[in-house]
This record gives C-alpha cells, sequence and structure tokens, in this order.
C-alpha cells in the first residue's frame, strides 16, 4: 500500500434546519477518527448547506471544467483535492436528498476514479434506499462505490439528540474507512490520469505530468534502472544518477523543469530542462529498460524541446563519450557533438533554436 496520505470528505448531505446529518456526521468522526490516524488518512467534514449550491447554474456542461462561479469554483477545489468521500445522507421518498444529486451534478472530472462510501439512516429501510439510488447515479460519474456501508434506523439509534453507542454500528464504520483507504491507494494511478495539467502519452493508457519532489522515490529508482547501461557502456560507476540520495533527488526536482511519462502507477520515463543564461540544458532523459525501442525517448526529448525558454538560443545535452546509442540518437535529432577539453568522458550536444 502506499505511504501518501489520504484525504477523506465526509459529506453531511440534508441541509433540512434540524435535520439528524451533522449528528451522524459527528458520531461517523468520533467514530473512525482513531482508525484514520493508524491508515494516513486525513478526515475533512464537509456540510452541504455550509456551502449555498444553488441549483445547479452553470452555463457551461460541467465536462468542460469551465465553471463561472465562485460557489462552484469553491467546490471543485474540495473535491479535487479528495482521494475519496463518505456521505451521510438522509432518505427523502425511496432516494437520496435532492442536495446531493445536485452536488454531483455540478462537476465531471474532480470525481473521477474516487471511492465513496455511505452512512445512512431513515426510518423503515434506515436509508438504505437512499444509497441504492446514489449508486446508480455515482457510477456515472466513475466514482467507486464501496460494498462496505452503514445503514442506522432512527428510531433504535437515536437518544437525545445523539447517536447511541453501538458497537456493531462503529465497527461497520471503521469497515468503511478501511475499504474507502485500501480502494483510494489502489485508485491513485486513475485519478492521477485524469488530473489538471495531465496530458495524454505516446502509449495507450499513457500519460506526462510535471515531476515534483513528492516522485523523488519513483525517480530514484528509474534512474538507478537506466543509468546501467550507461556505466557499462563507460565502464564508470562516477554518473552522478545512478549515486544520488532520494533528497538529492527530491532537490533537483524542485529546481528543473521536468516531466515523467506514466502509466498505470509506474513511471515509465522521464527528462528535465531549464534555462541556463541563452542556453536551454536538457538531461536525465530515460527509459525504463523494458519500455525502450518504442520511441519513447525521442519523445520525451521533443517534449523537452517544446518547453525552450524563449530566451535561449541553443539546446545543450550531456553524455558519455562512450554512449554511443544515446549519440545516435542526439544526432539524428539535429544535435552536433563537441568532446569537452577538461572532460574527456563526456560530450556535450547542441542544437539551435529554431527562429
Amino acid at each position: 500500500m502506499s505511504t501518501e496520505c489520504v484525504r477523506i470528505v465526509v459529506l453531511v448531505c440534508s441541509t433540512r434546519p434540524g435535520a439528524l446529518g451533522p449528528v451522524v456526521g459527528e458520531w461517523l468522526i468520533e467514530m473512525i477518527g482513531p482508525r484514520a490516524g493508524e491508515l494516513g488518512a486525513d478526515l475533512v467534514q464537509v456540510t452541504l448547506g455550509d456551502l449555498d449550491l444553488p441549483f445547479l447554474d452553470e452555463e457551461e456542461h460541467p465536462s468542460s471544467g469551465r465553471y463561472g462561479h465562485e460557489h462552484t469554483r469553491r467546490w471543485s477545489a474540495i473535491v479535487d483535492a479528495a482521494d475519496g468521500f463518505i456521505v451521510v445522507t438522509p432518505e427523502y421518498n425511496y432516494g437520496m436528498p435532492a442536495t446531493l444529486k445536485n452536488a454531483l451534478d455540478y462537476l465531471g472530472r474532480e470525481w473521477a476514479w474516487k471511492p465513496m462510501g455511505f452512512v445512512s439512516y431513515g426510518n423503515t429501510s434506515a436509508g438504505t434506499r437512499s444509497v441504492q439510488h446514489a449508486k446508480q447515479v455515482v457510477t456515472t460519474l466513475r466514482l467507486v462505490p464501496l460494498g462496505a456501508t452503514v445503514a442506522i434506523r432512527i428510531g433504535d439509534a437515536m437518544d437525545n439528540g445523539r447517536v447511541r453507542p453501538n458497537p456493531a454500528q462503529a465497527g461497520a464504520a471503521v469497515g468503511v474507512l478501511d475499504e474507502l483507504v485500501r480502494l483510494a491507494h489502489a485508485l491513485r494511478p486513475m485519478r492521477e490520469g485524469t488530473g489538471a495539467g495531465v496530458r495524454p502519452g505516446p502509449l495507450p493508457g499513457s500519460y506526462i505530468r510535471p515531476l515534483t519532489p513528492g516522485d523523488a522515490p519513483q525517480v530514484t529508482v528509474l534512474q538507478r534502472c537506466c543509468w546501467v547501461d550507461e556505466a557499462l557502456a563507460n565502464d564508470t560507476l562516477d554518473i552522478p544518477a545512478l549515486g544520488e540520495s532520494l533528497e538529492q533527488v527530491g532537490e533537483w526536482l524542485a529546481t528543473w523543469h521536468a516531466t515523467g511519462l506514466w502509466r498505470d502507477g509506474r513511471l515509465l520515463g522521464m527528462v528535465r530542462a531549464r534555462s541556463i543564461g541563452n542556453d536551454w540544458h536538457v538531461g536525465r532523459l530515460g527509459v525504463a529498460p523494458d519500455q525502450r525501442g518504442q520511441g519513447l525517448g525521442r519523445w520525451l526529448l521533443r517534449s523537452a524541446e517544446a518547453g525552450v525558454a524563449p530566451e535561449c538560443r541553443r539546446i545543450v545535452l550531456f553524455t558519455g563519450a562512450k554512449s554511443r546509442q544515446n549519440i545516435r540518437l542526439y544526432e539524428s535529432e539535429g544535435y552536433q557533438p563537441l568532446p569537452l577539453a577538461d572532460d574527456e568522458g563526456t560530450v556535450r550536444l547542441i542544437k539551435a533554436v529554431a527562429s
């Protein structure tokens, strides 16, 4: 399981004055809070009544992601930042409340590939028909509903405006959280592929996005896989990419424009670039050994070149003097090799920026 923190929104849906929703939400937080700490999950309670969402009033379709109203942008930011949801909902006339349906309808991409659990409450059915109604809708938004639920029968569970202590229901609530966190981790690669700033990659199902210091573990592993061939070709282990610590990788990820090619949560390739004076320096171009031969290195190189800063007149990169395959690739892309007088083991390659 990933060690990354999971952000869970506990969404209280009823907006009726005097509704039980806030009480049930508080009970849920109290029951699952300790377990959330053990699992590394952050719980954030959001009450729909506090958001003041009118009935859907956006001119553009939600799939466009273009929102004209501030209330929509606030709601979008809350949902986008979440990794999963636990919905606390009553049942109104065999279905979910209109407030929940409206909140779901406001957005599109932000919901995709996130798990959603349910805590329902009601009289005859303990709110279970509301959950069944909601599940039909959330799957259309590519949300993934859990099998585990909590159903609270008001007449049996409430005492003086509070939820009575009930070990069975408390255990069921923890079960919802456990399943939600596991699924949130499992779906993370799918979520990442639909995030803001993500662009399609050259392989089916692949995508590229900027690399950040948080990607240092994956980048470190990829570097050590990729630069073994470089070390063998040049008969040296004195290669920065092979010896950098996790902290050192995180440091350069914070200062370079680095791009990663991903598929199903795996980093397949990467490249970094930045301007130094009037030169656009490209480096750390690497593709996982089992993914080579598909043109990914060339594709990543061209992607780095496309981001050249306006003030730059040349693109510069370096490789080992005996890295014949690398040199052939760069020459085929228009680079001219220039040996370094003070470093016979390294070749500098230069390409003029097209005007």
